[in-house]
């Protein structure tokens, strides 16, 4: 006998959020290691793991099935406040509210159609049904059918459920409607066999409906953890989600320990009698081809006036913002501080704008720089620029940005150049108490069905980790208090490093049976998600509605966001905007106005002029309390060493006090002349070693590298790069 064929459509991961516990990545390497073909997805009434799995899926010899566990409203989704009973193995004193007159139903995408029609059903879930949990309903069903397989589900499924309840007329009639919606090839039974007492009373009745129906029976454990010991875990999990604690004996969890990911052996000893609903998860698997490809073209149309195309138009607007700014840098260069002849600045913005036209973004900038100056235009402060796009003198033409590249050599090939695999981000900062008005704007100008703002996911960090099971293991918070904060702060330390670094959090471990049982869950539940919110910053505008693109969620704010986030969003190539407020912008705007009404001056804060002596013997003293990025104590310490005297040192020190670069001590040396080169590190030439001159890489497209000359000029401890 052979080796049993099976795959697994019935799969919650960690984004049934507090439910699931299977991490995408994870679950595909398990699914590889036990030589499965493919895996399904099926969270419940989301596709927030869709886009990232499937990129992940990508590297392994895995195929990716997207899917979908929806609930389904008994009537209509906009109905609220219905009542049923529970299920699905979950043992609970009353019907959670979120379940209330609701089905589950398994939809599997067989198509790019089926998966655009799973867009728009998960969408209008959370848009139009949602009532504690986002409900569709056999309407929306009958509209978006196509290309979506769909499998009966578990007990709370509408076929199981009157089976339960020993209405089989009614099973019978839901079973028939069901394959009447999705057709007869499309439509299966599911049978689960998790162990519970009840599934031991309705698979035969399944089999027997089966039969007389001539609807295929689909075998699926309905996976919510990957391992058989991860059972205890997930109990946990299900606590933090409810807020309940495992003494309480109301609270929800699951009857048995087999809600994992089986073998196929294990599914084969299981459904020895009816191996045609195990072999026939690989048939369906084989009919599910889907892919989640970039869009082609992820700029909106903007409009330009009669007479122009855009890459006119973009050129037209650059050169008029650059000859406003002609007559600062005449003044600058009169003065003596423009360090790069006028004749230099036309040639590199020559040059930009070829290149941004040959890689077609000129419609991107028009964007960009449409809301900026709709912004100026309102009074809305925004910030002089940060970020690669500083290194564009187009940028800085179109009054994107307010810092000048060439005065202080930066890069334009670090922004965009032809090597580039991602789409160049633009972060803008605006007043925080505007910020709104900039998103309305462009929410106004392509289509309230063309904007949204992009989901976040908190996850269960270590030490949020330790101190989430603590309370739902009952442990006093004193002691989880103490425990968690002997967790070394190190950004982004986990656990098992945390355990390697801290010996006290090793003993302290060690010592207690009841913290070591901690540990051992927290280890386990460690980088889940936990929750979504809305990105800080992050806004979304596509060429047409999202939803024929993205899922959309709604916060319980009201809030519509996309349903994948930053990262996904990156690969599918929709454009994306960083609309940041900052608090720094508000209160800079605040202060001029206030020194206006009180003292009769009116300070123009674009063009201060930047060698205030009294100013920099300001942070020379470190007086710098309330200073964004200078109020550390660790900084404060600094400045008092360097003596800060022109803007660049202060660019250098933002730079290099912070995880990654250089010790700033070393940095301090080289300026002082004290440092004195290890053997090999650099090649030292001129007077005194005021140049010197490294060999380096540049990153190119994906793996290929260009291998270039990278000369460093130290000046006065600046270091300036260029490369040839």
């Amino acid at each position: 006998m052979g080796q049993p064929q099976f795959v697994h459509l019935h799969v919650h991961t960690d984004f049934s959020l507090l439910d699931g516990a299977c991490e995408t990545s994870e679950l595909l390497d398990e699914a590889s290691r036990q030589k499965m073909p493919a895996v399904a997805i099926t969270d419940h009434g989301n596709l927030f793991a869709a886009a990232n799995f499937f990129y992940e899926a990508s590297k392994r010899d895995v195929k990716p099935i997207i899917g979908c566990e929806v609930y389904v409203a008994k009537g209509s989704r906009h109905d609220r406040g219905e009542k049923s009973n529970s299920g699905n193995g979950q043992d609970k004193a009353d019907a959670e509210p979120g379940m209330r007159g609701t089905n589950h139903l398994v939809l599997l995408c067989e198509s790019q159609e089926g998966y655009h029609n799973l867009i728009k059903l998960v969408s209008a879930g959370f848009l139009e049904g949602f009532y504690y949990k986002p409900r569709i309903d056999y309407d929306l069903l009958a509209k978006h059918s196509k290309g979506l397989i769909a499998l009966s589900a578990c007990l709370r499924g509408v076929v199981t459920e009157a089976v339960v309840e020993q209405k089989h007329e009614q099973a019978r009639e839901n079973a028939y409607r069901l394959r009447d919606i999705f057709g007869k090839s499309n439509f299966f039974l599911e049978i689960q066999d998790q162990g519970l007492d009840i599934e031991q009373r309705v698979n035969p009745e399944l089999v027997r409906l089966s039969k007389e129906t001539g609807i295929p029976l689909v075998a699926t454990n309905d996976c919510h953890y990957l391992h058989h010991e991860d059972a205890h875990a997930q109990e946990v999990l299900l606590c933090i989600q409810t807020g309940k604690t495992m003494g309480d004996a109301n609270r929800m969890k699951f009857a048995t320990d087999q809600f994992y990911f089986k073998t196929a052996a294990e599914m084969a000893e299981i459904f020895g009698e009816i191996p045609d609903a195990l072999s026939r998860t690989v048939d369906i698997a084989a009919r599910c081809n889907v892919k989640i490809e970039r869009i082609l073209n992820p700029f909106p149309e903007f409009q330009v006036p009669k007479g122009y195309d855009s890459a006119s138009y973009f050129e037209k607007v650059v050169r008029e913002g650059f000859a406003a700014r002609v007559p600062q840098l005449e003044r600058l260069a009169k003065e003596g501080f423009l360090r790069n002849p006028l004749a230099d600045y036309e040639r590199r913005l020559a040059f930009e704008i070829e290149m941004i036209k040959k890689m077609r973004y000129e419609g991107y900038f028009l964007i960009v720089w449409d809301f900026i100056h709709y912004a100026r235009a309102q009074g809305v402060p925004v910030g002089p620029g940060r970020g690669s796009a500083a290194g564009s003198l187009v940028s800085y033409a179109l009054r994107i940005t307010d810092v000048d590249p060439l005065q202080y050599n930066l890069l334009f090939e670090r922004f965009l150049n032809p090597e580039r695999v991602s789409m160049p981000d633009f972060d803008i900062d605006f007043c925080m108490r505007r910020r709104g008005e900039l998103i309305d704007y462009v929410t106004r100008k392509y289509g309230r069905e063309n904007v949204a703002q992009i989901i976040t996911f908190g996850t269960m960090a270590a030490k949020a980790a330790v101190k989430d099971v603590g309370r739902a293991m009952n442990i006093p918070y004193g002691e989880v208090d103490r425990l968690a904060k002997l967790i070394p702060t190190t950004l982004g330390i986990e656990l098992e490093d945390a355990l390697e670094e801290a010996p006290q959090l090793k003993a302290a471990v060690n010592a207690d049976e009841n913290l070591k049982e901690l540990m051992a869950v927290a280890l386990r539940l460690e980088g889940l998600s936990r929750h979504a919110s809305t990105h800080a910053a992050g806004v979304v505008i596509s060429p047409r509605p999202l939803t024929e693109i993205v899922p959309l969620y709604k916060t319980n704010r009201d809030e519509i966001t996309t349903q994948f986030d930053m990262n996904a969003l990156e690969r599918i190539g929709l454009l994306k905007m960083d609309f940041l407020g900052l608090t720094t912008l508000t209160v800079l705007q605040d202060a001029v106005r206030m020194v206006e009404q009180n003292r009769g001056v009116k300070i123009d804060i674009d063009n201060l002029r930047l060698d205030d002596e009294e100013t920099y013997k300001l942070f020379a003293r470190a007086d710098t309390t309330a200073i964004f990025q200078f109020e550390s104590h660790g900084m404060r310490d600094i400045l008092r060493r360097y003596q800060p005297t022109r803007i660049e040192d202060l660019t250098a020190l933002i730079a290099l006090y912070r995880p990654g670069p250089q010790p700033p001590g070393e940095f301090l040396a080289r300026r002082s002349g004290h440092f004195a080169p290890r053997h090999g590190q650099e090649k030292e030439r001129g007077n005194g070693g005021a140049a010197r001159e490294i060999h380096g890489w540049m990153r190119g497209k994906q793996d290929s590298r260009k291998k270039g000359r990278a000369h460093f000029q130290l000046d006065g401890g600046i270091c300036r790069l260029r490369f040839q």
